[in-house]
């Protein structure tokens, strides 16, 4: 019988060996509380300190710098919701189609979302626009996770510090930070946040073939956050309770890997996407891809089926042993459709006749030979 082909590595990545190698002692004889005071605790704290500096390596920031948390919507919700606490009269702003983690927090404050063109990449004109004396903080993610488009957060931080700039000039205290949501990003791209020109990212471990419920926050030196988790005043009294060693040990052992092998792995990804694009054009006649071919993560490919009802086609081929997805928690013709395909300028229509494959290091062409053979057989 054929093993079951896997494309929806968006959503979640298998844990990698060798992280599962690494993490194996936190979870038995290295179980001590980091916070204690004796030998073997003191051990477990160092050890904690070299993740910490194993993800400030690839970030290029101080280890003190690094939160770690329990995921990517831990870390932005901490982002959002630890900035506008502290100004709750200003203004956040937000590109409309950022993750629900981004967005849910948002709508706590005064919020603006700011429009992206077809390709999903976020309109510079709007954002200028949107910017005013009142904006304390920008949040738009690094790659999306449903149509993989690579923001040019190099451009935006520029927007940003020309902002801070006239603030100076005006005596406006008022600060304006820049968040972007990376976890998307960090299996393919660079995530040095002074190059990206950052002041607060999340990475989620359970993208990167690490840990689920594990990841981190940048915070850059001076960014002021209120915790939305109190107590014991762990992770810099940002992030309150007992360190998740053993997912802290993962996470950065899985982010060290990724990092090393990003370009490698992009390059034989794009290849494979190639194909299947390829395979699929040639195969099934009247497709079409959704968002950018150019800036976009080389795993990912969303496409519309004209016609077809994605949730039916979804259950089929994974009645065939085919797993994608529909890009969103949302199941087609229940709940509202995809608001990211929507900003792009989809139809409901062709919302619910777009499935999203998500690539990863155990697809090979013959997964994506075998998809496209299934797909013809199923929409004929």
């Amino acid at each position: 019988m054929d093993r079951n082909v896997y494309l929806d590595y968006a959503a979640a990545t298998p844990i990698d060996a060798r992280v599962l190698e690494a993490m194996r002692p936190y979870f038995s004889e290295l179980f001590y509380n980091p916070s204690a005071i004796y030998l073997e605790s003191r051990k477990i704290k160092k050890e904690l300190t070299v993740a910490r500096e194993k993800v400030a390596f690839w970030l290029g920031v101080k280890p003190v710098e690094i939160v770690f948390t329990a995921g990517g919507s831990e870390a932005n919700n901490l982002a959002i919701k630890g900035v506008m606490d502290l100004y709750p009269e200003a203004k956040v702003l937000v590109s409309s189609i950022e993750h629900d983690s981004v967005l849910e927090p948002a709508k706590n404050y005064k919020y603006c979302m700011v429009e992206v063109d077809g390709d999903g990449i976020l309109d510079l004109s709007d954002l200028e626009k949107k910017i005013d004396s009142q904006t304390v903080l920008v949040s738009v993610a690094y790659a999306n996770n449903e149509i993989g488009t690579i923001q040019p957060l190099r451009r935006i931080a520029a927007l940003i510090q020309s902002e801070r700039r006239e603030r100076l000039k005006r005596g406006i205290t008022l600060p304006i930070l820049f968040h972007t949501d990376a976890c998307q990003a960090g299996n393919y791209l660079d995530l040095h946040a002074s190059r990206l020109g950052l002041d607060l990212m999340s990475l989620n471990g359970g993208k990167l073939y690490g840990p689920k419920q594990s990841g981190c926050l940048f915070v850059r030196t001076g960014v002021k956050l209120k915790p939305q988790i109190e107590g014991g005043g762990q992770e810099y009294n940002l992030r309150s309770g007992t360190e998740n060693v053993a997912g802290a040990i993962g996470f950065s052992t899985a982010l060290d890997l990724a990092q090393k092998e990003k370009d490698q792995e992009a390059i034989r990804l794009l290849e494979l996407r190639q194909l299947y694009i390829a395979l699929l054009k040639k195969q099934i006649p009247g497709i079409s891809i959704n968002g950018s071919l150019k800036a976009r993560l080389p795993n990912n490919l969303n496409v519309c089926f004209g016609g077809q009802d994605n949730e039916s086609l979804l259950i089929r081929l994974d009645l065939k042993g085919i797993m994608a997805s529909a890009g969103s928690a949302c199941s087609a013709g229940k709940m509202p459709p995809s608001h990211v395909l929507s900003a792009i300028g989809l139809s409901t229509k062709e919302i619910r006749s777009s499935v999203r494959f998500s690539l990863g290091r155990g697809t090979n062409i013959t997964d994506i030979e075998r998809c496209v053979a299934t797909i013809k057989a199923l929409v004929g």
